[in-house]
């Protein structure tokens, strides 16, 4: 027989064997990572309850108040349409879309009073504040209500 790497081998009984651990009573082993007594160290444990996990969901807060399922208005200020209409324009959701102040119209679309507004137009299908009511009257324009 050649001696090499591979035929090497120690003496019976040189060795300890590896101490297996959690193997029924005879494996004599310890604790099989779980530590000593208690929850935890029953079978049936999640990993959640060993992580603490479970005190962190119980301490979330709970939603409170409601969430409206009515749609916000998109806002439009008097300011930005006297810019882009000339005297005398129809104003609508569908036209306000096509200028770009808006960004649909199946939502609802309210005027609001913020800037000032000189020419003349005729507004309709939108929702207006009483101040930028007044404002577009005032300039020679009318608010068709729906």
């Amino acid at each position: 027989m050649s001696l090499s790497l591979h035929s090497i081998q120690p003496q019976k009984g040189a060795t300890k064997g590896k101490k297996r651990v959690g193997r029924g009573l005879g494996s004599k082993g310890t604790y099989s990572g779980r530590g000593v007594k208690g929850q935890s160290a029953r079978s049936g444990v999640s990993g959640l309850q060993k992580l603490g996990i479970r005190q962190v969901m119980l301490a979330t807060p709970k939603a409170r108040g409601f969430k409206s399922n009515r749609p916000e208005a998109q806002v439009v200020n008097l300011g930005a349409i006297s810019k882009q209409f000339s005297a005398g324009a129809k104003v609508s959701p569908e036209i306000l879309l096509k200028k770009g102040l808006v960004g649909s119209t199946t939502l609802p679309v309210k005027i609001l009073a913020g800037g000032n507004i000189a020419i003349a137009i005729t507004l309709t299908d939108c929702h207006v504040s009483a101040t930028a009511k007044e404002k577009i009257e005032k300039a020679g324009g009318t608010v068709v209500q729906r």
